[in-house]
């Protein structure tokens, strides 16, 4: 290009380095294994399955502790579902490049997008990603934006026009210069918000965490007052049998098959949604799917509210008689009044 600009100089890049001022990679990371581990592992219901476990195995009765496998397949379960739908999360990107290039000192260099600069000039042919926010310098270019906005519509983009990470150049060539890095970046915002956990408000699960509490609430002192009954009623029970007993009495009173169904029943749901090319970050998520009656879609295919905004109103040049007869009626008349329910009939009836 005829007016390819300088670009900006070793210090400068090294003063935009050392400021921070560079496209690194600060993606909204999903939780961690050990995050994931351990939510699925420290629960109310495990720590109740753990202690009566600890009582038998004092008790050296290793056959009176199977009752433990449910409860390790029900974390398996929830370990293996949301270690997977971290892995894909993780993978999202909407920048899917690695390298850019970059004018520096008058000369064209490849870099790669982690280094890119504030400030830096970013050249930008046919079919090249934008990697960062950018305005136009010189040149001009027709821009496909449909990965962000969703309108698959090309935008001419000339000097002082703005280029939005993630859209891509589809004729001609550009120079710009980055104006937003990191997690400024309007692709990076959108990944973020994809990306962001959220709590899962499901009625099935506060149900079972209810069962639970209230379980926990009763268990121990019951078990105390069997323990009790048995040991000191005169029968001469052996210590091991007492705890045995009380032990296989508390857990038939904790609904470990109905934990371990709903995991089962959730987990083949995210497998077969999995086929679909849908992702589950949660096994309780299908819960909320189940409960939708009508999904609200725009054109684009962007989940909606089901609502609208009104973002501005603009007066049209010229409206014609009606239009105004209309105004004045809805003006001059009190709510419900004739004359602007008439007048409001009438328009609806001439599809005005």
């Amino acid at each position: 290009m005829a007016d390819e600009p300088w670009g900006l100089t070793a210090a400068e890049v090294a003063e935009r380095m050392a400021r921070g001022d560079v496209n690194a990679d600060v993606d909204v990371k999903t939780r961690s294994v050990g995050q994931i581990v351990r939510e699925n592992v420290c629960t109310l219901f495990n720590a109740i399955n753990v202690i009566l476990a600890a009582f038998v195995l004092l008790t050296g009765s290793y056959k009176n502790m199977l009752f433990m496998i449910v409860i390790v397949c029900n974390v398996v379960i929830g370990i293996v579902q949301e270690i997977r739908s971290k892995i894909t999360t993780d993978r999202l990107s909407i920048v899917a490049g690695s390298h850019a290039t970059v004018i520096r000192d008058g000369a064209r260099t490849q870099v790669a997008l982690h280094d890119i600069v504030r400030d830096d000039v970013v050249v930008l042919g046919r079919g090249d990603q934008v990697p960062a926010d950018a305005v136009v310098v010189s040149g001009e270019a027709d821009v496909n934006e449909s990965l962000l906005t969703g309108e698959s519509n090309l935008i001419k983009k000339a000097s002082g026009a703005e280029l939005m990470s993630g859209s891509f150049v589809n004729a001609g060539t550009v120079c710009a210069r980055v104006v937003h890095v990191g997690h400024e970046n309007y692709a990076a915002k959108i990944s973020a918000e994809a990306k962001q956990h959220k709590k899962v408000n499901s009625e099935i699960m506060n149900s079972l965490n209810g069962i639970i509490k209230f379980v926990s609430c009763v268990i121990f002192p019951v078990g105390a007052l069997l323990f009790a009954r048995m040991f000191f009623s005169g029968e001469e029970v052996a210590l091991n049998q007492a705890i045995l007993s009380t032990a296989a009495a508390l857990v038939g009173m904790i609904p470990e098959g109905l934990i371990l169904l709903t995991s089962t029943v959730l987990a083949v749901a995210v497998v077969r949604l999995a086929k679909s090319k849908v992702l589950v970050q949660q096994l309780y998520c299908i819960e909320t799917l189940a409960r939708v009656d009508t999904l609200c879609l725009d054109k684009t295919g962007t989940i909606t509210t089901g609502a609208m905004e009104v973002a501005a109103v603009v007066p049209v040049a010229g409206a014609g008689a009606a239009d105004a007869g209309v105004k004045r009626a809805g003006a001059d008349g009190a709510p419900g009044d004739g004359a602007s329910g008439g007048a409001a009939a009438d328009m609806a009836a001439s599809g005005g």
